[in-house]
């Protein structure tokens, strides 16, 4: 059970280790070398028993470059403690495994993330004898996926999306698009997906937003009918069952916000057979004064 913002944000790497590499290219444009393998470690970095120190989330990935450690911080707000600790961290895990270790710090407070992007130097000025430069993933390089397309395309990116927009204006029109592409992965990856980002949702009504769209993905996992129609790909199908959930989406979505729905809205929504203004309405609905703005612009 994810508890916290703070452990959802490390522990969705340990979910799909692969999205902190594709992380490194699409986020923070770093080059990386292509992963061939990755196993989780041990995150105890304690030398002496008085004195405990845990990483966040510690793995270490092959490539054809050689291993690397990737130490991943997930950094609520500024602490400048952490800016001793990194760097005993990197370097007492570069002594215990002999591989290069890679900083990264998740957060979801742009601040935080200007504050941890600030090299931490030792030494003399101008002659550090170390130098310690955090990557940072956060609201202001991540991109906001509101588009269903775009969040199929990369689910786990579409859940760091939502899980560092989490506390931001921004968040319930990531939720809807990020729960349909949920559809297109198994399960029990579905349900810990869910939970990570439910952790990281600040604002009350983007949380039961999520809970009832998770409500939903939780029925089409146990309804044999949609089942099948997942499992057998039937395009026909699918496109049908995604235009009468995208529209009933977005009347509930107005229902939640307590905005009335007059009949004439309601038969216009449910008439409609372009995917594309389904989802174009569903973003209107979380912000929309009025049932009849759906239709403004």
């Amino acid at each position: 059970m994810v508890g916290s913002s703070h452990e959802a944000l490390h522990r969705v790497f340990q979910k799909d280790p692969a999205l902190l590499t594709r992380a490194f290219q699409k986020v923070l444009r770093v080059p990386f070398p292509e992963p061939r393998d990755f196993a989780v470690l041990n995150v105890d970095v304690t030398e002496i028993e008085p004195v405990e120190r845990r990483v966040d989330t510690l793995m270490r990935v092959e490539t054809d470059d050689g291993a690397y450690l990737l130490v991943v911080e997930a950094q609520g707000k500024k602490d400048e403690r952490k800016r001793g600790s990194w760097p005993y961290y990197l370097a007492y895990l570069y002594e215990k495994y002999r591989c290069e270790p890679v900083l990264v710090v998740i957060t979801q407070n742009s601040t935080t993330a200007r504050w941890a992007a600030q090299p931490v130097r030792r030494g003399l000025p101008g002659w550090e004898s170390l130098t310690v430069r955090p990557l940072v993933i956060g609201p202001d390089n991540v991109p906001v996926i509101a588009s269903e397309r775009d969040a199929e395309r990369d689910v786990p990116l579409a859940v760091l999306s939502a899980m560092t927009h989490g506390r931001g204006a921004q968040a319930a029109a990531i939720l809807e698009p990020l729960a349909f592409a949920l559809r297109t992965v198994d399960g029990e990856s579905a349900a810990v997906f869910g939970q990570l980002v439910e952790s990281c949702l600040a604002d009350s009504r983007a949380k039961e937003i999520w809970r009832d769209l998770m409500s939903e993905i939780r029925y089409f996992f146990n309804n044999p009918v949609a089942e099948k129609v997942r499992e057998e790909g039937r395009e026909e199908g699918r496109e049908e069952g995604r235009l009468e959930d995208r529209a009933g989406m977005t009347l509930r979505i107005l229902e939640w916000r307590a905005i009335p729905v007059s009949e004439a809205v309601r038969e216009r929504v449910l008439a409609c057979s372009d995917l594309d203004q389904l989802e174009i309405w569903a973003r209107r609905a979380v912000t929309a004064e009025r049932a009849e703005d759906l239709f403004s612009g």
